[in-house]
C-alpha cells in the first residue's frame, strides 16, 4: 500500500523513437542560444582575474545574484504563462531576445559592478523565459517521452556550449581578437536564436482553446488555484525543500575555470576544458533522458547527485592540469545523465494547465538557493581555500542525495500486468 504522503507515477507506455517538431526547434534555439552565451561566460571569470582583479567572492556574488533575478522571474512568468496560454512563445520570445541583446555588453564592462549588472539582466531574460519554454516542452510531448524530450534539450543546450567555447577559444588562438571583440562577436548565434524561435515554434491551438457547445458557445476554462506554496503536493514540497539544498551545493561551473586559472592553466586550454565538459554532458543527456522514463526518474536523480558529491570531493584535491581534465570529463558524463530527470520530475508532478506555474516554482526554489550558495562557496574559496568550497559542497551534496532517496524520492506505480 502507497505511503499517503506519496504519489505513485503512473507507469506511461514506451516513448515514440521521434520527438515532437515543436521540442526539436526549441532544441535548436537552445543550441544558438548557448553557443552564443558560452563564448561569454567561460571568459567572465578570466576577465575578472585578469582585467578586472577580482577574486572568488565578487565571482560568487555575480552568479548567485543573476541566478536569483532569473528565479524570481521564473515564478511569474511560468504562472502568467499558465493564465495566458497564448503567451508561452511570446515570453519565452522576449526572455531570449533581452538575453541576446544583453550578453555582448559584457565586453565592454570596465569593473565586476557592471558585469553584475549585465549578468543579472542577461539572467532576467532567463527568468522570462524558462519556465514558458520547459512547459512548451511538456506541452508538445507525450507524458511517456518527458524524460527524452528534456534530455534532448538539455543535450542541445550542452552542444551549443560547446561549439560557443570552441569557436572563443579558436579565435583567440589564431585570430588576434580581444576578449571584448570575441564577446561582442557573440551577438550572431544569439539573433539565430531568436528568429528560429519566431518563426519555427507553433504553439497547439487545439490545447489552448476549447471547443464550442452546441450553442455556440465557448466554456470558461477553470481557474487556477491561488499561488500559495501549502497548494502544491507534499511530495513536490519536499523534492523542492531537497532540491534547494542541492543548491547550495551546486556551484557554478565557472568554479572549476577559476580552478584551472589558480593552478596555472591558460585561457585557450580552460576554453577547450570548458568545451569538454560540456560536450561530455551533451553525450550522456538524451541516453540518461530515455534512462529515466525507463527506469525511473528519481533513479538517475540518485546518480547524478552521488556523483556530483564525488566530484567535487575530487576536485578539493586537484593539484594540477590532467587531474582538473580528469575530473571535470568525468563531472560531466555523470551530469549529464541526470539533468533530463530533474526537470521532467516537475512535469510529473504537474497537471498540464499549472506546467508553467510548477516550473516557475522549481526555478524559484533553485534561485532563492543562489546568493547565498555563491557568496558561500565563494567566501570558503577567499578565507580558506579552494580545497575547503570544493570539500564542503561535495559533502552537502551527499546529504542532499540521502534525503532525496530517505524523504522525497518519487515512488513508481509498477504495471501489475
Amino acid at each position: 500500500m502507497e505511503k499517503p504522503d506519496q504519489i505513485a507515477l503512473p507507469q506511461q507506455p514506451v516513448p515514440r523513437k521521434k520527438l515532437p517538431p515543436t521540442v526539436i526547434v526549441l532544441g535548436l534555439v537552445s543550441f544558438f542560444n548557448d553557443f552564443a552565451s558560452d563564448i561569454v561566460v567561460p571568459l567572465i571569470p578570466i576577465l575578472l582575474a585578469t582585467v578586472l582583479a577580482a577574486g572568488p567572492i565578487a565571482l560568487g556574488l555575480i552568479e548567485g545574484v543573476a541566478d536569483a533575478v532569473a528565479s524570481l522571474l521564473k515564478l511569474w512568468a511560468g504562472r502568467h504563462s499558465d493564465i495566458m496560454r497564448e503567451r508561452r512563445k511570446g515570453l519565452a520570445v522576449a526572455g531570449y531576445t533581452l538575453s541576446n541583446i544583453t550578453r555582448p555588453m559584457l565586453g565592454l564592462a570596465g569593473s565586476w559592478l557592471v558585469i553584475l549588472v549585465l549578468r543579472s539582466i542577461d539572467r532576467a531574460g532567463k527568468g522570462l523565459r524558462s519556465a514558458p519554454r520547459d512547459a512548451l516542452v511538456a506541452d508538445a510531448t507525450p507524458p511517456g517521452m518527458h524524460g527524452y524530450a528534456f534530455g534532448y534539450h538539455r543535450a542541445m543546450d550542452n552542444g551549443g556550449a560547446v561549439a560557443g567555447s570552441l569557436v572563443a577559444a579558436a579565435v583567440l588562438a589564431w585570430s588576434g581578437l580581444s576578449l571584448t571583440e570575441v564577446i561582442l562577436w557573440s551577438a550572431v548565434p544569439g539573433v539565430i536564436a531568436v528568429l528560429l524561435l519566431g518563426v519555427g515554434v507553433k504553439e497547439d491551438k487545439e490545447e489552448k482553446q476549447d471547443k464550442e457547445d452546441a450553442a455556440g458557445h465557448r466554456p470558461v476554462p477553470p481557474e487556477l488555484p491561488p499561488l500559495r506554496w501549502s497548494l502544491l503536493s507534499l511530495p513536490m514540497r519536499r523534492y523542492l525543500l531537497v532540491l534547494m539544498l542541492f543548491t547550495f551545493a551546486r556551484a557554478s561551473e565557472t568554479f572549476i575555470l577559476l580552478l584551472g586559472h589558480q593552478l596555472g592553466v591558460g585561457t585557450v586550454e580552460l576554453l577547450l576544458l570548458w568545451a569538454a565538459l560540456s560536450l561530455c554532458k551533451a553525450a550522456t543527456s538524451i541516453w540518461g533522458g530515455q534512462l529515466a522514463d525507463s527506469l525511473g526518474r528519481g533513479t538517475l536523480m540518485l546518480i547524478g547527485w552521488s556523483t556530483f558529491s564525488l566530484s567535487f570531493l575530487m576536485l578539493g584535491q586537484v593539484a594540477g592540469s590532467s587531474g582538473l581534465w580528469a575530473v571535470s570529463i568525468f563531472y560531466g558524463l555523470c551530469a549529464g545523465m541526470s539533468e533530463g530527470a530533474e526537470r521532467a520530475i516537475i512535469s510529473d508532478y504537474a497537471l498540464p494547465r499549472e506546467r508553467g506555474t510548477a516550473f516557475g516554482w522549481y526555478h524559484l526554489m533553485v534561485g532563492l538557493a543562489a546568493i547565498p550558495a555563491g557568496l558561500l562557496f565563494g567566501s570558503l574559496w577567499q578565507f580558506q581555500s579552494a580545497a575547503t568550497a570544493f570539500f564542503f559542497a561535495g559533502g552537502l551534496a551527499a546529504i542532499a542525495a540521502v534525503l532525496l532517496r530517505m524523504w522525497a524520492l518519487p515512488v513508481r506505480k509498477l504495471n501489475p500486468n
